[in-house]
Formats: structure tokens, sequence, C-alpha cells
């Protein structure tokens, strides 16, 4: 509530996942702490506006306290884990679309020869899989940052792991989240018996994904799931918050997806390349 927590009356906190505190909203803008990546990220945000993508936060510059400014993105943002209203084929193919416009407004940018991009604590020095970069994405696409509206995907949020990456990185990260590409025990109830080869079928069609795109698909994410078991493991080591998100459950549930994606990767490209 507003005022709680020692926030002055007319700022209201903001509490999503507790990886970035003392993120508040004032009127219609919201007011986070500065970070060495942030100028980048405002620069690419102004891009994407520039570009005709208004469906992000706006970048408003510094406040008088030294924080960021970005506009607040009034909708739903669902919690995990999912809701059945938010596991339905209409929303994959709404949030294929929404990334796929992303991309498309981005696909120009040139970021500053200074541009800083974040990290996860302790993961430096864990090579990324997404080089060869086409374009900055999202690169994060978990349920916190998608924001709804009328039941669908219409806006993201939180763009602080954006950096230079493929369009079919961002792909399979919003597909190993929304698919999802995850064990059937990890999945929400809702998914758990869910056929994962359609829905991606589903979000590829929605994106309009080449042939070349969806051959690469499964190989690309099976190293993305890889890595995010080591990221995860690195930063627990390193962050307490990051440590409390692999107790309550990553270091079971990675390991599950990485073998899971062995298994079934070769279903899903099949029914991906068979369109």
């Amino acid at each position: 509530m507003p005022g709680d927590q020692g926030v002055p009356p007319d700022e209201e906190p903001l509490i999503g996942d507790g990886v970035t505190p003392g993120i508040t909203r004032v009127a219609d803008t919201v007011r986070r702490p500065v970070r060495p990546f942030t100028a980048t990220i405002q620069a690419y945000l102004a891009h994407l506006h520039q570009a005709g993508f208004s469906d992000a936060p706006k970048p408003l510059g510094i406040d008088e306290q030294g924080r960021e400014v970005v506009s607040f993105v009034a909708g739903d943002v669902p919690r995990e884990p999912l809701p059945s209203e938010a596991t339905g084929e209409d929303v994959l193919a709404a949030l294929a679309g929404l990334i796929r416009r992303l991309h498309d407004a981005a696909q120009n940018w040139t970021p500053p020869r200074d541009a800083v991009w974040a990290t996860l604590p302790g993961t430096q020095d864990i090579p990324l899989v997404d080089t060869g970069a086409e374009l900055v994405g999202h690169r994060d696409y978990c349920p916190g940052n998608i924001v709804f509206r009328d039941g669908l995907p219409a806006a993201l949020i939180d763009f602080d792991l954006a950096r230079p990456t493929s369009r079919l990185y961002d792909i399979a990260n919003a597909l190993y989240w929304w698919a999802p590409l995850l064990h059937p025990k990890d999945r929400p109830p809702a998914l758990a018996g869910a056929d994962i080869p359609h829905r991606t079928a589903v979000f590829a069609d929605a994106y309009g994904m080449s042939d070349q795109q969806r051959r690469d698909l499964i190989p690309l994410a099976r190293r993305m799931v890889h890595r995010f078991h080591l990221t995860s493991r690195a930063a627990a080591g390193a962050d307490p918050v990051f440590r409390r998100f692999w107790e309550q459950g990553v270091k079971d549930r990675m390991p599950r997806a990485e073998a899971w994606l062995a298994q079934e990767g070769p279903a899903i490209a099949a029914r991906l390349i068979a369109g």
C-alpha cells in the first residue's frame, strides 16, 4: 500500500519477483534504481518508441532523487504458476505477434559504443549462447514481464536483461516460459498434459518463423536451457535472492528441463518442420 516501508505517501511500492528492490509507482510513472546499464536501456526504449513500438515503458530520464523514470504500463501481469486463462493458444499467438513487432522495431538500432549490458550475479564468465547478434531483444519473457489487456499479451516490461541477440534466441526464451519447454512436473497445472509440439507450432506460425529458424530452434533451445542451469547455479552462489529461487525449486527444475528437452526435442522439431 502507498506509504508502506518508509515510502512517501504519493509513491506505491511495486513488488514483483523481488530481484530489483526499490521500485515504486508515482502517478503514471515508475521510479527504479539507476544501474550501470540504465542509460543503454533507456536509449533502446527511446528507439523502440521512435520506431513505432509503443508497447513498452517510455524512458523519461532521471528524477530529482537520481532514480530512473519510465512510464507506467497499465494492464494485468500474471503470477506464477500461470492461471488457466493465461495458457490458451490465443495467448501464444498474441505474444508471438508482440515479439515480432518488437523485433521489427529493434532491427535497425545500433547500440552506442559505450553500451553496458546486464548480467546475473556470478555469471560473467559463463559464455553466451546467443552469439551472432541480429538485434537487441528482450531476452526475459517470464510471466512477470508480460502485461495483459483484455485477456491477451499487450505489452512488455522490465528490459533489464535486454542485449544484442538473435531473433531465434528471443523466440526460444519466450517458448521456454510459455509453451513451456519444461518437464510436465514443472508446468502450470493447466499445461501439465499440453501438446508442446503443437503449442510451439502455434507460436511459430503466429511469429512467421522461417524454415531455417524452425530447423535451428531445438538445438539452440537445448543450449539455452543448459546455460540457464549453469547461470542459475552460479547466481545462487553469488546472491541471496537467486539462492532462494534455487532452493525453492530451480535446482530441480533445470535438470528436469534439460532431460525432457533432450527426449522430446525431436518431436517438437518434426512438428515445426512439418509446418
